[in-house]
């Protein structure tokens, strides 16, 4: 080494700082990869992308050649900078150790810190480039890079931890619901609600969604003809429940298009309507929406009443409610929060918790009460009056709306410490 002039010692010592540069930005750029964008472009047939994504099946093994790279790269640098030091000032201690103290801060500027920050502005470019070098590096050095891998896996075991069983790369469902969420540029809100819907189809079951017990519209056999007649003439839906007396004692359904001929002749009766149900289906009310969509599917049926363990019915589902759970807004117009120029929102407490979580972004719990009426009346533990004011699970509102039974019309208010 004494041999060697100053000229090349400098010129060695800088093409050591590239390669430190090259194995810190190669490092950052490839991990720092969309996983996603790299898939995309592999199918465009990208060279490379392939070549990427291919390194990068084996994490462990590319970083395992990196460190080793920069490792050797970075104590060559440190061992040439002592030999330039001892050139120039002979054997003063002092200044071999600024030599060696103003190269720790070169490399970290130069080679360490601004490769790195390069990576994270253009990721692709400099992975594909990076790619097509670390490739036969990985094939010449991979001995040396499986033994130190080796060694790595040894004593992580001998601490408990497998390599192996926790190199998932899997996302869960909540991971989903944040790109979907994030992504909020990409796609119209209404679609993006959609999607969400969708990963929640599989956890929701039909007690989240039905109608519940005391709004099922239904026609009571034991009332007057004439007062059945004209809820068959006012009824805005296709499909009425008739029962007698109560809803536990229902009898079929009836379908409104096969009526309206038949009910202004003179022999239309009671009987002419039994005559045209059809039987009532009964669904458990822990039963997944996505199995009685496919029920409804196989039996052809629409329409169905949700009853609990003992029997009794708690509600009313559809073939529409379900589809409505997936596509919410692209096949209805009901507008159940709008929101105020004040920043406020006036929400229908009819709402189910699963749709108010969708539509305004919130975590509110969906274990216990179904509607956000049921939620208010168990936070309250009474039927709140109109002007009330709370704060639900750290979100402030306003009763403006109930009747003797429930609550009809909130007002959530706008949370002044999310706004400052």
């Amino acid at each position: 080494m004494n041999e060697i002039p100053l000229s090349m010692l400098f010129g060695i010592l800088v093409l050591m700082l590239i390669l430190s540069a090259f194995f810190s930005g190669s490092e950052a750029s490839l991990m720092g990869l969309n996983r996603y964008r790299l898939r995309q472009l592999i199918k465009l047939n990208r060279p490379g992308a392939i070549t990427a994504n291919h390194l990068l099946q084996n994490p462990e093994r590319l970083l395992g050649l990196i460190s080793l790279g920069n490792h050797v790269v970075n104590n060559f640098a440190s061992s040439i900078a002592t030999i330039i030091a001892i050139k120039l000032y002979s054997d003063d201690d002092v200044i071999i150790a600024l030599a060696v103290s103003i190269l720790t801060i070169v490399m970290l500027v130069f080679s360490v810190q601004m490769p790195k920050s390069l990576a994270t502005i253009k990721p692709e470019r400099l992975a594909f480039f990076a790619a097509w070098i670390l490739m036969p590096l990985l094939k010449i050095f991979y001995p040396v890079v499986w033994v130190v891998n080796f060694l790595v896996r040894l004593l992580l075991r001998m601490v408990g931890v497998d390599v192996k069983k926790n190199n998932n790369e899997a996302i869960n469902k909540e991971e989903l619901k944040n790109i979907i969420t994030e992504a909020e540029s990409l796609m119209p809100v209404r679609y993006q609600k959609m999607l969400l819907g969708i990963l929640d189809f599989e956890s929701a079951s039909v007690e989240d969604i039905m109608t519940p017990r005391n709004e099922i519209v239904g026609i009571d056999l034991e009332a007057s003809i004439e007062d059945i007649i004209q809820q068959i003439k006012s009824s805005p839906y296709t499909q009425l429940a008739v029962y007698k007396k109560s809803i536990d004692r229902v009898v079929g359904f009836l379908h409104l298009r096969k009526v309206p001929l038949l009910v202004s002749k003179d022999d239309f009766d009671k009987q002419v309507v039994i005559n045209l149900l059809t039987k009532p289906s009964f669904i458990p009310e822990n039963t997944p929406v996505h199995t009685q969509l496919l029920r409804f599917k196989n039996e052809k049926i629409c329409i169905g009443l949700v009853v609990d363990e003992y029997g009794d019915v708690q509600g009313l589902v559809t073939q529409y409610d379900l589809v409505q759970e997936i596509v919410g807004e692209l096949i209805t117009d009901d507008v159940t929060a709008r929101k105020q120029s004040d920043g406020s929102f006036l929400i229908d407490a009819g709402i189910t918790v699963r749709e108010l979580n969708r539509v305004m972004k919130w975590s509110l719990p969906t274990e216990g009460p179904k509607t956000l009426n049921g939620l208010i009346v168990e936070f309250m533990e009474t039927i709140p009056e109109s002007g009330t004011s709370i704060k639900l699970l750290g979100h402030p509102l306003e009763i403006i709306k109930r009747d003797e039974n429930a609550v009809k019309l909130v007002k959530f208010l706008p949370d002044k410490k999310k706004s400052v």
